[in-house]
């Protein structure tokens, strides 16, 4: 598992967890590190003190002692009180002669041979050319660490006599048994703060990335198209509250940029939809104009067809005067929203009385149930009908041998479906997005404003509208709308 791939919350909740371990195993290094330490120095305060205490005691048989105080009487000025000072200080001691020899020591015989007869030269020299006149080797031995001291013992006038040598056996068994049950009781501690540090990195990831996701799931809601709520998170940190100023901040931006644009795509429609209305209006117009014309040069009074022409003239006014009139029919009916006036009534009834203007016989209907209730208006209900029946007719040529047009009302859950299908020559896929554009037509007559009009006034009702077309074989559109 990749770390990026983890949410920010997990994120901060291994962290913590990692701090108080990777804290939990340094505190217990240095722990273990310090108790080696305290040993050392307990170790080699020991021996110095011991080795004082010895010396002393050496110092005081040297003043009481009968015997010549030299180095050749030390075996004999030592014989028993060697011994008595071992037992006394628990620690072995050994004397050796200036040059190293073995003089004396409180070990028994079979020890004593197994003992070194003679130091070596780099101990000597290191007893010589040190300014205390001492020396202390280290050695571990199966496991077990000792130190050995080495110094001078001198006579009265500070005459170096003989070589004083304390082997010391450093025995942790104590501080080991301490150091073990201060880290049990550490660990003890440390389990109790990890479940501690636990609950602590749960709640304060949660808290930390509560705000974070209120402000993604704020984002993720972001549109465009509809009014924006702003982030009111209180008690936030300061990164937090500078980044929810920034989010509320854009939300405003937004709606203003929003506004703006909603108003320039208006005025643009607007102006293309006036631009359609002029060019559609001039279609009629031409025609008019060349009829007045013709009728000018051509009218005779004496002209014994002159009521047949002058009626023929007029036809065609009229006609061109209809299409104009429709023009602005279809153009009213496109820009006036429709009033949500919602009353309950039979859709089955509705759409059955929204076909009954149409006389092409290849029309057919059909409910699975004699009643469908829904809210909506009736007059926009048969308009939605109408126009979709109207256009699967144009799509029809004349030519078809075999016309066809199913309309189908159906509800199914909480909705209600209303199917136009037409066998006609179908959709092409680059017509396809442009379906229910504003005075978008295939037709060579019309604004193609139909569709379009259908399309919001079934949006306006919380509907919808979706079709499926196939070229050369037909088309099916679908309008859905809740019954309340």
């Amino acid at each position: 598992m990749k770390l990026k791939t983890l949410s920010l919350r997990v994120r901060i909740f291994i962290a913590m967890i990692l701090l108080v371990l990777i804290a939990s195993v340094l505190i217990a290094g240095v722990t273990v590190y310090q108790y080696n330490e305290e040993a050392r120095d307990y170790h080699r305060e020991r021996l110095e003190r011991k080795e004082e205490n010895i010396k002393e005691q050496i110092n005081y048989v040297l003043r009481e002692t009968t015997y010549p105080v030299t180095t050749e009487n030390i075996p004999l000025i030592f014989k028993d009180k060697i011994y008595e000072m071992a037992s006394i200080h628990k620690l072995p001691i050994n004397f050796y002669d200036l040059e190293g020899s073995l003089l004396k020591s409180s070990k028994v015989s079979i020890e004593v041979d197994t003992l070194s007869k003679c130091l070596d030269a780099e101990i000597l020299n290191a007893i010589l050319n040190t300014a205390e006149h001492r020396y202390v080797s280290s050695n571990i031995e199966n496991k077990e660490s000792s130190q050995s001291s080495y110094t001078y013992i001198t006579d009265q006038k500070f005459k170096p006599l003989a070589i004083l040598n304390l082997p010391y056996l450093e025995n942790d068994d104590f501080l080991n048994k301490e150091l073990k049950e201060f880290l049990v009781r550490l660990g003890f501690a440390y389990l109790a703060m990890i479940f501690a540090a636990i609950v602590f990195a749960y709640f304060i990831s949660k808290y930390i990335t509560k705000s974070l996701k209120t402000i993604s799931d704020k984002m993720n809601e972001t549109r465009l198209e509809k009014r924006n709520k702003k982030i009111d998170i209180e008690s936030s940190s300061g990164e937090i509250y500078a980044l929810v100023n920034s989010y509320n901040s854009m939300i405003d931006e937004l709606e203003a940029s929003a506004v703006q644009l909603a108003t320039s795509e208006r005025e643009q429609a607007w102006r293309e939809m006036a631009k359609q209305v002029a060019h559609e209006i001039k279609n009629p117009l031409t025609p008019m104009r060349l009829s007045v014309q013709s009728f000018q040069r051509k009218f005779d009074p004496s002209d014994d067809n002159i009521h047949q022409k002058v009626d023929e003239y007029s036809k065609t006014l009229i006609q061109q005067i209809d299409t104009m009139s429709s023009i602005a029919s279809a153009f009213s009916n496109f820009a006036k929203m429709p009033a949500q006036q919602k009353e309950t009534l039979n859709v089955v009834n509705i759409v059955k009385l929204g076909l009954d203007i149409f006389s092409e016989g290849y029309i057919t209907f059909n409910s699975e149930e004699k009643e469908i209730l829904a809210n909506f208006d009736r007059t926009q209900l048969i308009r939605v009908v109408t126009n979709l029946v109207k256009n699967g007719i144009q799509a029809i040529p004349k030519e078809a041998t075999n016309p066809k047009i199913e309309v189908n009302v159906s509800a199914k859950n909480n909705n209600v479906n209303i199917t136009v299908y037409d066998n006609g020559i179908g959709i092409s896929e680059d017509n396809k997005l442009k379906v229910f554009e504003p005075k978008f037509t295939t037709k060579t007559s019309g604004m193609g404003l139909g569709l379009a009009m259908v399309k919001n006034i079934v949006e306006t009702y919380k509907g919808s509208i979706t079709f499926t077309s196939q070229e050369g074989e037909g088309t099916l559109f679908t309008v859905t709308f809740p019954k309340e």
